[in-house]
């Protein structure tokens, strides 16, 4: 079974928006991989607290780090940037993890473009068709089953969607008009909801969620330190069968 944590970055609204982009991040990891890498991310965070004093229970939340840091705010900015490339070169050191980044422009959408939806929509699709043509890095069995542990907002919206799509999920039709009932059937249960403060998995999750959309959009901090350069080193993990067309596998929307 394949395990796909997901978070985001920016913000889903249409209108009034700060945020041109948001992007949604789902980090795959096969189960017979689960033990190993959590036990690197425990890791990595020990040496975070041993180098900078962040603990173990505190949760890294990238935007919040750099920008609105709380009680972090007693470690320095330049080193809260630190931790997350230090967290990203882990990520990256990872051979069977696989990342499928979905992003949605906000402009130009029509009034009633629902970005929330149509970001997951569009991962849950790619979830389940790289599962089908085993095509994820790690083990392949014949017949792999996925399931969805995202941070815990929107939850409805997204239980009730997955459970739309085993039953309904319209795709175009490659060549000629019409679509095609493809329906979601080798994902296991509901989604899984998690508090993104109990899961260092889903605190990846964020991390390259943010990196891809500093990659897109820099502020003037992240671009004066070059680290809107952090999602390039995540390049082997990158799902690009997402999307074929594009060079980093980016569904773009």
């Amino acid at each position: 079974m394949y395990l796909m944590y997901v978070d985001e970055s920016g913000d889903a609204g249409l209108h009034k928006s700060p945020t041109r982009f948001f992007t949604l991040t789902g980090l795959v990891i096969h189960e017979l991989r689960w033990g190993d890498y959590l036990e690197r991310i425990i890791e990595f965070r020990r040496r975070m607290r041993n180098t900078f004093g962040l603990l173990l229970r505190e949760e890294i939340h990238a935007a919040h780090l750099i920008n609105r840091p709380g009680d972090l705010v007693r470690i320095k900015r330049n080193d809260r940037l630190t931790i997350i490339r230090a967290f990203i070169n882990e990520l990256s050191a990872m051979p069977d993890l696989s990342i499928i980044n979905v992003v949605v422009d906000k402009q130009g959408k029509p009034a009633g473009y629902d970005v929330m939806t149509k970001a997951w929509e569009a991962l849950i699709q790619r979830f389940s068709n790289t599962l089908s043509h085993r095509n994820f890095n790690g083990p392949a069995n014949p017949d792999e089953r996925g399931f969805i542990v995202p941070d815990n907002t929107e939850a409805r919206k997204i239980r009730d969607l997955v459970r739309k799509m085993r039953r309904y999920n319209p795709v175009p039709n490659q060549f000629g008009g019409g679509y095609r009932n493809l329906q979601i059937d080798n994902l296991v249960e509901d989604p899984y909801f998690r508090d993104s403060r109990d899961s260092y998995l889903i605190q990846a999750a964020d991390v390259v969620a943010f990196a891809l959309y500093q990659h897109l959009e820099p502020s003037s901090f992240i671009k004066r330190k070059s680290a809107h350069n952090y999602f390039n080193k995540l390049d082997a993990q990158l799902c690009r069968v997402a999307a074929p067309r594009d060079p980093q596998g980016i569904v773009r929307l």
